[in-house]
C-alpha cells in the first residue's frame, strides 16, 4: 500500500470554523505539515513543521509548490502516513494539493473544509450560482479574467503589486469590493473606486476582491503574448542577453519592413484579389514590430522604470489630452485645425519655448522638411519659400505634397520600389531574350 498523505482545511478563519472531521483528523496523525504558519488557524496544529523556508528560499512559486510536494512525498515515506494542513479548503485554490493528487508516489486523502469563498458568499449575499460568478487568481487576472464580463470573485490579492496589475488590465470598471480577513475580528468589507484599488487597500494573504460587472479586461491574445516575451527573457539566451541598445537595429528593420508591407498593399485592397495575401503580410510585420515594443516595455520593468501596462495607459491618456475636440468640447471642424491644437498642446506639455523644438535631428532629410513646414502651417505661416540654393526647389516640392497630404518620404519609397519592381521585371526579360535592358525597358 502507498504511503499516504492526509490533507486537510484550516478554514478561511480562525480555530472556531475547523470542522469536526479536521479535529479528529489533526489528532489522529502525529507527523503533521503545515503549508504555512502565516494563517490564523495554524495555532490549532501544535508542533507540525511548516515550508515558510521553502516560500523564503525558492525564486518563484512554481519551485515553492515543486519542493512542497517532494518534501511531503519523503516523509509519508519514511512514516507511512503524514498529515498536511493548507489555509481554507483543500479544494479551493491549492495548487500543491492539486499536485499531490497527480503524483502517483502517494495517495492523497482529503479531509473538506470551509473556504473563504463561502465566508464571501455570506458577506455579499450572493448566490453563486444563481449569478454565474467566476472565480479566478488575482496573480493571473490578465490571462484567466480576459474577456470575461463577471461578475468575479478574485482570490489571492495579497501584495499592491498584485493589485495594481489587477486595475491596469482594464479600464474603469466601476466600484469594487475589497473583502479582508472574513471570520475573523478585524473583517472588513469595503468598496473603493477602481482608479484607488492599489492607493487605498492595504494588501495582506486573507485579501480578494468582488467585481459585480466584470468590464472586460485587455484582450487574451496581448496579455498571453507578455506573458510569453516574460518567459522568452526568462529562459530564452538570446533574449536574455538583449537591451534597449542591442534591439535597435531589429526595431529600425522591423519598423521599415512594416513600411515595405503597406507600400506592397493593392491601390484598392477591398477589390483587389491579392488584398488578402497583402494584409496577412502587414499582420505578420506589425507582430514583429509588437514584439520590439513588449520586449522594451519587459526590459524596463525588470529595471523598475514602467510596465507593459504603463506604456498603455501614458499612450491613452496623452491622446486623450490631445484630442479635445473629442473629449473636452473644443472645437475643431477640419484636421488643420486639429493638427493646430495638436501642437500648441504637446508644446505646453513639453515647455517648450519654440514648436521647432524637438524635432529629430536624426529623421531622413524629407521626413525633416515635412515635420518643420507642419509645424510652421499649424499656426497659419505660408512656408513657400524664395530661398536660392539647390535644396529650396526640393523644399518647395516636400510644401506641395504636405498640401496634397501626401508624405514626401513614404511617397518616395513607394516610388522607388515601383521603379526598383519594373527593373527587375525588364531586367529578367532582357535577359531572357539575350538584350540589353535599355531595349525592352518600354516593350
Amino acid at each position: 500500500m502507498p504511503a499516504t498523505v492526509v490533507v486537510v482545511g484550516l478554514g478561511p478563519a480562525g480555530p472556531e470554523l475547523l470542522t469536526t472531521a479536521t479535529v479528529q483528523a489533526l489528532a489522529s496523525v502525529p507527523n503533521r505539515y503545515l503549508r504555512t504558519t502565516r494563517h490564523p488557524a495554524a495555532v490549532a496544529v501544535a508542533g507540525a513543521a511548516s515550508f515558510d523556508a521553502i516560500y523564503d528560499a525558492a525564486a518563484t512559486l512554481d519551485e515553492v509548490y515543486a519542493g512542497i510536494v517532494d518534501a511531503l512525498v519523503e516523509a509519508a515515506a519514511e512514516h507511512g502516513s503524514v498529515l498536511y494542513a493548507v489555509p481554507g479548503s483543500p479544494l479551493v485554490a491549492e495548487r500543491t494539493v492539486e499536485l499531490l493528487r497527480a503524483d502517483d508516489r502517494v495517495a492523497v486523502r482529503l479531509v473538506p473544509a470551509l473556504s473563504f469563498v463561502d465566508l464571501a458568499w455570506a458577506a455579499l449575499g450572493v448566490d453563486p450560482l444563481a449569478e454565474g460568478v467566476r472565480m479566478v487568481d488575482g496573480r493571473r487576472f490578465a490571462v484567466e479574467a480576459a474577456g470575461e464580463r463577471g461578475p468575479l470573485l478574485v482570490a489571492q490579492c495579497d501584495t499592491r503589486q498584485v493589485l495594481s496589475d489587477i486595475k491596469l488590465t482594464t479600464d474603469d470598471a466601476g466600484p469594487v469590493t475589497v473583502l479582508q480577513r472574513l471570520g475573523l475580528p478585524d473583517e472588513s468589507v469595503t468598496t473603493v473606486a477602481w482608479a484607488d484599488l492599489d492607493k487605498e487597500v492595504e494588501p495582506d494573504h486573507l485579501t480578494s476582491l468582488w467585481l459585480p460587472g466584470g468590464a472586460p479586461p485587455v484582450a487574451r491574445e496581448v496579455a498571453r503574448f507578455d506573458e510569453l516575451v516574460h518567459t522568452l527573457r526568462e529562459k530564452c539566451p538570446w533574449d536574455r542577453e538583449q537591451t534597449h541598445a542591442t534591439l535597435t537595429r531589429h526595431l529600425l528593420e522591423e519598423t521599415y519592413e512594416v513600411l515595405e508591407a503597406i507600400e506592397a498593399l493593392p491601390e484598392h485592397p477591398y477589390e483587389a484579389a491579392e488584398a488578402g495575401e497583402g494584409f496577412a503580410h502587414l499582420e505578420e510585420e506589425l507582430g514583429d514590430l509588437l514584439f520590439q515594443v513588449v520586449f522594451h516595455a519587459t526590459l524596463a520593468a525588470e529595471e523598475g522604470y514602467f510596465t507593459l501596462a504603463d506604456v498603455a495607459r501614458g499612450i491613452h491618456d496623452k491622446l486623450v489630452h490631445r484630442h479635445p475636440h473629442v473629449f473636452a468640447g473644443v472645437q475643431a471642424d477640419t484636421p488643420d485645425q486639429v493638427v493646430s491644437n495638436w501642437e500648441q498642446i504637446k508644446r505646453a506639455e513639453k515647455g517648450r519655448a519654440s514648436l521647432m523644438d524637438g524635432i529629430g535631428e536624426g529623421l531622413p532629410s524629407l521626413l525633416y522638411a515635412h515635420k518643420v513646414q507642419r509645424k510652421a502651417a499649424s499656426v497659419g505661416l505660408d512656408v513657400t519659400t524664395d530661398e536660392a540654393g539647390p535644396g529650396a526647389e526640393l523644399f518647395a516640392l516636400v510644401d506641395r505634397c504636405r498640401q496634397a497630404h501626401v508624405d514626401p518620404e513614404a511617397a518616395l519609397r513607394a516610388t522607388a520600389a515601383r521603379f526598383r519592381d519594373r527593373f527587375q521585371a525588364a531586367e529578367a526579360t532582357a535577359a531572357e531574350r539575350g538584350l540589353n535592358i535599355v531595349d525592352v525597358w518600354d516593350a
